[in-house]
């Protein structure tokens, strides 16, 4: 099963439970959705009615938990730690590998120094463990470890949630690269018609050259069969000539011998 299908089925799973849930029934199902291994999406769970009932209780909190793995990474956990319930082991793996596809989101070539540090990795060993085993073996990324460059050369990475706002900006930078796409299109579609009339008028420039050319193969051709038969001509009449003047030339007489 590829991870886009499993993904999928595990979405379905657990917005059904929430649909049917309360208080710390729902607080509980939150821990185990931000703990599986294979869900990286939770934006559907969040928007579910029931998870909107959440607010203002004692269970807030874990509301905010869902809303941190939906568009959050581990530096901003570590920013408001002390609003939030402590994460268990697996909350933290799932946290930090959705931190690196948010970092691949705007660089596909990631510094290993910025990796640990947003990671809080100590050692590039500890590092390259953890994007191999939790990030490419997962495969919500692929990519190339550059240990000469000390970066992590990101090849594809799973995309996150959508932050509130995003989908604006995303808008627009699609409005602006189907605008540069039709400009581009216009640009071809002259090009090819260019090409075309310049194909054109070479094909009738290179007929024009051939009947010249055939032309002129004719016009030698007559012309040395004209030559030919001149010459067969003249030499006929001269042969005619020399024999003309050999009869009318006066015989001798030979002398008796004595």
């Amino acid at each position: 099963m590829d991870i886009e299908q499993k993904q999928t089925e595990l979405i379905d799973y657990f917005v059904k439970q929430a649909e049917n849930l309360r208080g710390d029934s729902l607080a509980n199902l939150i821990i185990e959705a931000t703990s599986h291994s294979s869900l990286f999406a939770f934006s559907e769970i969040l928007s579910v009615p029931n998870l909107a009932q959440l607010q203002g209780t004692e269970y807030s909190i874990f509301l905010d938990v869902l809303r941190l793995f939906a568009h959050g990474t581990w530096s901003d956990y570590k920013s408001n730690a002390g609003c939030l319930p402590p994460l268990v082991p697996d909350q933290v793996r799932k946290l930090k590998q959705l931190s690196v596809l948010t970092l691949a989101e705007t660089n596909k070539v990631l510094p290993y120094d910025q990796l640990m540090h947003e990671l809080d990795v100590s050692n590039v060993r500890e590092l390259e463990d953890f994007l191999i085993n939790e990030c490419m073996y997962a495969g919500i990324v692929r990519g190339k470890l550059d240990q000469l460059r000390r970066c992590f050369e990101v090849q594809f990475a799973s995309g996150r949630d959508l932050r509130p706002g995003q989908l604006s900006s995303m808008i627009e930078t699609l409005t602006s690269w189907l605008t540069t796409s039709d400009n581009l299109l216009v640009s071809i579609q002259e090009k090819i018609k260019w090409a075309d009339t310049m194909g054109e008028l070479d094909k009738k420039h290179r007929k024009k050259i051939e009947d010249k050319v055939e032309e002129a193969k004719k016009n030698l051709k007559a012309d040395l069969e004209l030559r030919g038969h001149e010459e067969i001509a003249y030499a006929e009449l001269g042969g005619v000539m020399d024999y003309e003047e050999d009869r009318s030339r006066p015989k001798r007489r030979r002398q008796p011998l004595s």
